[in-house]
């Protein structure tokens, strides 16, 4: 099967699991297992922040991170087109009563910085929220996996300090856009007063995500984890995956990334297709049909048919991410059955 509906698919290879095996463990309620205090460590210095922490999941990471900064009836400040507000569930508000500020996201991942100042409330205002938490994305997800560079954090960052506000990065593709932009994460996470990264995508381990901050806020995340259930006891047999990925998946990256190159181009070859070709940035690659009577959901069950797995978007809309796992030769395995199928189904 090639499988291209998320990076969330890769599979641990036979060198990670052995890894795994082998790893030392203990409580981490406790504070008692070496492999999570290993990886903690590492993704501290990483990141060039001054505590991690292990959970999880990516969505769990963000909501920690939100319930840690903000107090209930607070506001945050995030993209209508950003993970926080359209993939998860709307955890924020449900579990720590907090208000979402939605501003229009650009096509670059970006919010207009005019946009986040003139978005922050008037605390001698009783009428409105606290504003407290600006959100943002790295790479961005629905914005077509675009990195967001130093520059952009570094300008939000300004507006958040004379506000006095916090600045949180959703950073589950944050390898991604550091091999993207050929910089360092410790360089993108600069300006974030926290951070996380995923993982269980390009990083292809099984399970896991870290948030990334100063002593205090670590602390204090560590706390709302377990009230959340995210105290999972001898989890370093899972956060070993994590140490193996920092040591070895990360300069593979780039391998993804031509990979998508290498799949837009042969789509963008089709009639049938639209595809923006300068929309390709990372990993992720957004199509639309066109000028064909085939439904959305025949296609997604022909490529089945034919071991093939794809994301449909809705409205003539789909998603591809290339990952580990994905070899060249899936790639044109995958643009020609595209064409066989769409030719059998021409208007």
């Amino acid at each position: 099967m090639i499988d291209l509906r998320s990076d969330t698919v890769t599979m641990p290879s036979d060198e990670m699991k052995q890894f795994m095996f082998n790893a030392p463990l203990g409580d981490d309620v406790y504070g008692d297992d070496p492999t999570i205090n290993s990886l903690e460590r590492k993704s501290s210095d990483i990141f060039g922040k001054e505590a991690s922490l292990f959970v999880p999941s990516g969505t769990m990471a963000n909501l920690i991170s939100v319930l840690t900064h903000c107090n209930r009836g607070d506001e945050i400040i995030l993209g209508n087109k950003s993970h926080i507000f359209v993939y998860e569930a709307g955890g924020s508000s449900v579990f720590g009563g907090v208000h979402s500020h939605q501003l229009n996201n650009n096509d670059d991942g970006t919010i207009d910085l005019n946009d986040i100042k003139n978005s922050v409330r008037n605390i001698e205002d009783a009428h409105h929220p606290k504003s407290r938490l600006v959100c943002l994305e790295n790479t961005h997800n629905i914005c077509y996996g675009v990195p967001i560079n130093e520059n952009y954090f570094s300008k939000v960052k300004q507006i958040v300090d004379q506000h006095h506000l916090k600045l949180h990065i959703d950073g589950a593709r944050i390898f991604n856009a550091a091999v993207a932009l050929n910089t360092t994460v410790k360089k993108l996470a600069k300006y974030a007063d926290s951070i996380t990264c995923c993982l269980s995508k390009g990083l292809a381990a099984p399970v896991g995500s870290l948030i990334m901050g100063n002593k205090d806020f670590i602390s204090k995340a560590r706390h709302i984890r377990k009230a959340l259930g995210g105290g999972m006891r001898q989890s370093g047999l899972l956060a070993s995956a994590g140490i193996y990925s920092f040591n070895n998946m990360i300069e593979r990256l780039e391998e993804d990334h031509d990979n998508a190159q290498l799949l837009a181009l042969g789509l963008s070859e089709i009639d049938e297709i639209k595809i923006d070709l300068d929309k390709i940035y990372t990993n992720i690659i957004f199509f639309n049909l066109q000028n064909t009577s085939i439904k959305d959901a025949e296609l997604i069950s022909q490529l089945l048919n034919n071991n093939i797995k794809i994301d449909s978007k809705g409205n003539r809309k789909f998603r591809m991410v290339t990952h580990y796992g994905i070899e060249k030769n899936d790639i044109s395995t995958v643009v020609n059955q595209i064409k066989i199928i769409l030719k059998n189904n021409y208007v």
